[in-house]
C-alpha cells in the first residue's frame, strides 16, 4: 500500500501505480509527481486542511477532470433513481475504457517511436568492424587463454587485507606517546630514529593520533620510578620500530607475491605472442632498438667530431669489489666467468637487459640462445665469454678495449644497457703487461667521460674505505655527482668486521668519501661461493637485512637496500637520461650527415655512394667475369702461345744437349742413335715437367692479361689492389693435376718416336723451323762475341768507343783462332792442348799475355758460330732433299738427318700444345675459377682484408655516410617508439 506521510492515498493514485511494483517504502508527498499530487488533493481535500486543494491544476493534466463536478442530486423516487444510476455506471465504464485506450495507444506509439529512434542512432554509428585489427588478437582471446575466475579467486579477500593492516588505534596511541617523549627531551634515547621523528612531525598528529596521552607528571620525585619509566619508554620505542618493520615486511611479501603472479601472467601472454599464434609481425622492443644503435656507434669512427654521447650504465669498481656479482643479480643469472682474486673481466662487456617470456642470453654476432635456466647452458655461456675475452686481448697485453655485446632477456628484468668494465687495480702483478693499470684507467675514462653515461660505482664494504681507488677516479669524471650511483657491496661482511657500524651509515650518506652521488645503496651478493644460485642469494640478502641492526637502528633506509631496489633505481635513472639526451644526439648526427653528403656531392658528383662491402661485391663480379672470359679464348690462340713458350723453354736444351753433340758424329747412324738416346732421357725426366710449367704460366699470364685489359663501363682503378691480391692468392692455391704429367709423358714419347714425314709441306716446314732456330742462335752467338771483343773500327770511329784491355786481349785471341779455323774447317768442337799452347805462344810473340782458359772460352763461341753457319748452308742444301729422304738417302751424298730431328721436335711441340690446351680449357680453367671464387669468399668474410685492399677517401666517406644514415634512422625510429610508450 502506498503511503504519503501518515495519510492514506486515494484510490485514484493507487490505481495509477502498477500493482507489481510492490512499493512498500514511505514516500513524502512533496516527492510525488505533480499529476499524482494534483489528483491526490482533489479526492482528499479534507485530509490536509492547512493546504488549499489543487483542483484547478488537475483539470489541465487528467481526463478525469474533463467534465465539471456537479453536486449529487437527491435520491427521491425509485424509477428516477434507477435511471440515473444506470447512466452513471455507463459514464464511468466509458471513461475507464477511454483511459485504457489512451494508455494502450501511448504505449504502442511510444514503443514505435523508441524503436525508430534506436534504429536511426544505430545507423548513424560508424562501422567499427574494419578497425578490429587495431586491438591485438590476444585481447580477444584473453578470456579463453586466462581463467579470470581463477585469477579473481586468487586475489586476497578484504578480510585478509584487513588482517594485514596494522592496528591504527594502537599505533596512534604509541605515536602520540612517543611524540610526547620526544617533545619532553627524550630524543637522545631513541638514537637512529630521525626518519621516524620526521614522520611524526608531518603526519602523526593528523592521521594516527587516536587519543591524547597526558605528559609525564613533573611531580615525580622518586629516582627509581624515573629509571623504570625510562626503561619502559625504550622498550616501547623498540616495540614500535619492530612493529613498523614487521608491517613493512608484510606489505613487501604481499607485493612480491602479486609481482610473481603478474610475472607469470605476463610470461603466459609473451609466450602466446612469441609462438606466433596470432600470425603477426613481432616488433622489436624499445631496449633492443636502443642497443642496436649502441652497437653501430661502437664501430663508428667519425671525422666530424660527432661523438657517442648516448646513455648507458657504466659499471666501475676496484678489482674483486663485486661488480660482476651486482650485474648478475640485476640480470638474475650467473652469466660471467668467476675466479678467486684473479682478473676475470679482461674486456668491456655490454649487456642489454630486456623483458621476455624465457630467460635466455644471446651474443650480438651469434644466433645461439643460451637457456639461463639450465646449468649446462650457463657453463657454456661463461666459457664462451671467457674465450671471447682472451681472443680480444692482443699478444703481450692483459686487457682489451674491444667490446663484447651480449643480450639477456627474461621475465621481470628491468630494461637497461650496462657495460661491465675491467676492475681498477693499484699494482701490476706478475704475468700482467706493464701498462695494464694505465690501460684499465684509459678504458674506464673513455666510457665515463660520456656526459650522459650513468656511473655505477661499486665499493667493497668488507675492506677499508681508504683503500678504494675507483672513488677518486669517479670524482674526477663526475665531480658534482649528477650521474653517479654508489653501491656498497658485501654489507654482511662489513657489519660483521667493522667495530663501528656507524661507519657504514657515513658511507651510504655520502659523508665518508669526497665523491658525490645521486643515490647510495647497500647490497649483499651472496656468501662468496661461486656455486650459489640467484634465488639463494636473494633469500640470503632478504634475511640479512630483515635481521640486521643497520636497518632496525635507522642507519639504512628501506629503499637503500637490496639489489632489487638498486635495479629499479638504475633503470629509472637510465630511461630518464635517455629521454633527456636522445633527441640531441639525433640532431648531432643529422648535422654530421649533412656535412658528409655535401663533401660527396662536391668531390664525387657522378658516382654512386657505394660503401666497402658494396664495392667489394662489384669488384667480385668483375673478377668472375674476367675468369669466365678465359673460356672464350680460341684453341688456336692457346696452342700458338703454348707452342711458342714451350720452345723458348726447351730450345737451349735441344740445341746444346741434343743437336750439337749429335752433329759432331761421323755418320748418320751414330747421329740418329745419339739423338734417340738423348730424346728418351729428356722425355723421361724433364720434358713433361717443363710442359706443365709452361701451361701453368700461360694460364696465369692470360688471366692477368684479361684482368688488366678488362675495360667495362664500370671499370674502377680502386679495385686494382684487390684484383692483384685475388690473382696471386688464386694462383698460389692452384695445383696442376698430377696425373696429367704421366699421360703427357706417354704422348710426348710417342710423338718423338715418329720419324715419317709424309709430304713436302711438312718437310719445308721443318726446314723453315730449323733455319729460324739456327739463325736465332747465330744472332745470339754474334752478340756474345761482340761483347767479348768490344766495338769494331766502325763503332770506335762513329760512336767514340774504345776497347778495354780485356776486350783487346780477347780480340787478339779471336783473330788467332779464326786463322786456325780457316786452316781446319772440319775441326772438332774442342781444342787440343797442343793447339792451345800454339795459340798462346803466337799471342805472346805479339806481346799479348793470355790465359789458356780464356783461349778455350773464346774458342767455344767462335766454333759455335762456325758450326751454325755451316748448318745454315746445309739447311739450304736440304730444301731439295725430300726426294732423297723418301728413298732413305740411298745413292746420295746428301744426308738431312738434322732436318728430320727438327721435324720430330716441331711435331712434339704441336702435339704437346694441343694436349695442354685441352687440359686447360676442360679442367684447369674451371679449377682456377673455383679457386678465385673461394678466394673471394674468404676475402669477403675477412673485414680486415677488405679494409687493406679497398682503401681511399672515397671509400671511407661512403662508409661514414652509410653508418651515419643508419644511426640517424635507428635513432629516429627509437625516438618515435619512445614517444609512443610515453
Amino acid at each position: 500500500m502506498l503511503r504519503a506521510g501518515s495519510v492514506v492515498t486515494c484510490i485514484a493514485c493507487k490505481n495509477l501505480l502498477p500493482s507489481r511494483m510492490g512499493v512498500k517504502f514511505r514516500v513524502p508527498l512533496q516527492k510525488l509527481h505533480p499529476l499524482s499530487r494534483a489528483i491526490h488533493h482533489r479526492y482528499s481535500a479534507n485530509s490536509n486542511p492547512q493546504r488549499p486543494p489543487h483542483c484547478s491544476a488537475a483539470r489541465h493534466y487528467t481526463s478525469l477532470s474533463r467534465l465539471p463536478m456537479r453536486p449529487p442530486k437527491s435520491r427521491s423516487g425509485g424509477h428516477g433513481y434507477q435511471q440515473h444510476r444506470s447512466f452513471w455506471v455507463a459514464r464511468l465504464a466509458a471513461r475507464l475504457l477511454k483511459l485504457r485506450y489512451i494508455l494502450l495507444g501511448s504505449a504502442v506509439g511510444g514503443g514505435y517511436t523508441a524503436k525508430k529512434t534506436y534504429d536511426e542512432w544505430k545507423d548513424m554509428l560508424p562501422d567499427m568492424s574494419q578497425y578490429t585489427w587495431i586491438v591485438p588478437d590476444f585481447v580477444w582471446e584473453l578470456s579463453e587463454n586466462i581463467d579470470l575466475d581463477k585469477l579473481a579467486s586468487a586475489l586476497p579477500e578484504l578480510e585478509e587485507i584487513a588482517k594485514l593492516l596494522p592496528d591504527m588505534e594502537k599505533i596512534g596511541e604509541n605515536f602520540t606517546f612517543l611524540k610526547s617523549l620526544l617533545s619532553s627531551g627524550l630524543g637522545s634515547e631513541v638514537n637512529g630514529a630521525s626518519g621516524l621523528r620526521l614522520l611524526l612531525e608531518t603526519t602523526g598528529e593528523s592521521t594516527l593520533r587516536a587519543t591524547d596521552v597526558p605528559p609525564t607528571s613533573a611531580a615525580m620525585s622518586d629516582s627509581s620510578d624515573k629509571q623504570f619509566k625510562k626503561s619502559s619508554d625504550k622498550e616501547k620505542v623498540d616495540q614500535l620500530q619492530e612493529e613498523l618493520l614487521r608491517t613493512q615486511l608484510k606489505y613487501q611479501r604481499m607485493l612480491e607475491r602479486l609481482e610473481k603472479e603478474n610475472k607469470e601472467l605476463r610470461k603466459v601472454v609473451l609466450q602466446k605472442d612469441d609462438k606466433g599464434i596470432h600470425q603477426r609481425k613481432v616488433k622489436k622492443s624499445l631496449i633492443d632498438m636502443y642497443s642496436e644503435v649502441l652497437d653501430i656507434l661502437s664501430d663508428y669512427d667519425s671525422n666530424y667530431n660527432t661523438q657517442d654521447h648516448l646513455p648507458r650504465v657504466v659499471v666501475v669498481g676496484d678489482q674483486s669489489a663485486g661488480k660482476t656479482s651486482v650485474l648478475e643479480m640485476i640480470a638474475q643469472a650467473r652469466i660471467f666467468p668467476r675466479g678467486s682474486g684473479e682478473m676475470m673481466t679482461r674486456s668491456p662487456v655490454k649487456v642489454t637487459l630486456s623483458e621476455g617470456p624465457h630467460h635466455v642470453a644471446m651474443f650480438k654476432d651469434s644466433s645461439r640462445e643460451f637457456d639461463l635456466g639450465k646449468e649446462e647452458d650457463l657453463a657454456a655461456l661463461r666459457h664462451e665469454i671467457e674465450i671471447r675475452m682472451r681472443k680480444s686481448v692482443k699478444e703481450g697485453q692483459t686487457v682489451s678495449p674491444e667490446t663484447i655485446s651480449l643480450s639477456v632477456k627474461g621475465p621481470g628484468i628491468q630494461r637497461m644497457v650496462l657495460v661491465d668494465l675491467p676492475g681498477v687495480i693499484s699494482t701490476v702483478t706478475t704475468g700482467m703487461a706493464a701498462d695494464t693499470k694505465e690501460t684499465i684507467f684509459s678504458i674506464s675514462k673513455a666510457y665515463m667521460q660520456n656526459p650522459n653515461a650513468i656511473i655505477l660505482c661499486i665499493q667493497d664494504g668488507s675492506v677499508d674505505a681508504e683503500r678504494s681507488i675507483v672513488t677518486d677516479l669517479v670524482s674526477q669524471m663526475d665531480p658534482q655527482g649528477r650521474r653517479t650511483i654508489f653501491v656498497l657491496t658485501k654489507v654482511d661482511l662489513a657489519e660483521k668486521n667493522l667495530a663501528s657500524p656507524s661507519r657504514i651509515q657515513q658511507i651510504v650518506e655520502g659523508k665518508l668519501f669526497p665523491m658525490k652521488a645521486l643515490g647510495y645503496f647497500a647490497v649483499v651478493t651472496g656468501r662468496g661461493s661461486s656455486n650459489e644460485s640467484i634465488d639463494s642469494i636473494k633469500d640470503y640478502e632478504e634475511d640479512f637485512f630483515q635481521s640486521s641492526r643497520l636497518l632496525k637502528d635507522g642507519m639504512l633506509k628501506a629503499h637503500q637496500v637490496t639489489t632489487k631496489n638498486l635495479s629499479l633505481a638504475v633503470s629509472d635513472c637510465f630511461w630518464k637520461m635517455v629521454r633527456e639526451s636522445v633527441e640531441q644526439q639525433a640532431d648531432a648526427f643529422k648535422a654530421s650527415r649533412f656535412n658528409l653528403e655535401t663533401e660527396w656531392k662536391n668531390n664525387y658528383p657522378r658516382l654512386r655512394e657505394l660503401d666497402r662491402n658494396e664495392l667489394y661485391e662489384k669488384a667480385k663480379n668483375e673478377i668472375l667475369d674476367e675468369v669466365i672470359s678465359l673460356s672464350q679464348v680460341t684453341p688456336k690462340h692457346w696452342e700458338s702461345i703454348l707452342q711458342k713458350k714451350l720452345w723458348e723453354r726447351v730450345s737451349t736444351h735441344v740445341i746444346e744437349n741434343i743437336y750439337l753433340p749429335a752433329a759432331q758424329t761421323m755418320n748418320s747412324g751414330t747421329f740418329n742413335t745419339t739423338v734417340d738416346i738423348k730424346l728418351k732421357q729428356w722425355t723421361d725426366k724433364q720434358l713433361p715437367h717443363k710442359a706443365l710449367e709452361v701451361a701453368w704460366e700461360t694460364l696465369q699470364e692470360e688471366f692477368a692479361r684479361f684482368m688488366a685489359e678488362y675495360k667495362g663501363k664500370d671499370q674502377d682503378d680502386i679495385f686494382d689492389k684487390l684484383k692483384e691480391a685475388v690473382k696471386d692468392e688464386s694462383i698460389k692455391r692452384h695445383k696442376w693435376n698430377e696425373r696429367a704429367m704421366d699421360s703427357l709423358r706417354v704422348i710426348q714419347h710417342n710423338a718423338l718416336e715418329d720419324r715419317s714425314i709424309t709430304d713436302k709441306p711438312q718437310w719445308d716446314a721443318a726446314i723453315q723451323f730449323m733455319e729460324e732456330t739456327l739463325q736465332s742462335r747465330l744472332k745470339d752467338t754474334d752478340s756474345v762475341i761482340g761483347d767479348m771483343v768490344g766495338p769494331d773500327w766502325k763503332q770506335r770511329w762513329l760512336s767514340w768507343k774504345n776497347r778495354t784491355p780485356e776486350q783487346h786481349i780477347r780480340n787478339e785471341t779471336k783473330n788467332e783462332l779464326e786463322r786456325l779455323l780457316k786452316l781446319h774447317e772440319d775441326h772438332t768442337a774442342y781444342l787440343a792442348n797442343d793447339e792451345v799452347t800454339t795459340v798462346r805462344k803466337n799471342l805472346e810473340a805479339r806481346g799479348v799475355e793470355v790465359d789458356p782458359v780464356l783461349i778455350k772460352d773464346t774458342w767455344h763461341q767462335l766454333y759455335r758460330r762456325h758450326f751454325l753457319q755451316k748448318a745454315l748452308l746445309h739447311c739450304n742444301l736440304c730444301r731439295r732433299g725430300f726426294y732423297y729422304y723418301q728413298r732413305h738417302f740411298v745413292d746420295s751424298e746428301l744426308e738431312c738427318n738434322d732436318v728430320v730431328l727438327f721435324w720430330r721436335i716441331q711435331r712434339m711441340l704441336a702435339i704437346t700444345a694441343n694436349t695442354l690446351r685441352q687440359q686447360l680449357t676442360n679442367t684447369e680453367v674451371r679449377r682456377l675459377e673455383k679457386n678465385v671464387k673461394e678466394v673471394l669468399e674468404d676475402f669477403g668474410e675477412d673485414t680486415e682484408k677488405k679494409v687493406q685492399l679497398i682503401t681511399g677517401r672515397r671509400v671511407q666517406l661512403a662508409e661514414d655516410l652509410k653508418k651515419v644514415r643508419e644511426i640517424q634512422e635507428k635513432l629516429e625510429a627509437f625516438i618515435e617508439a619512445l614517444h609512443k610508450e610515453k
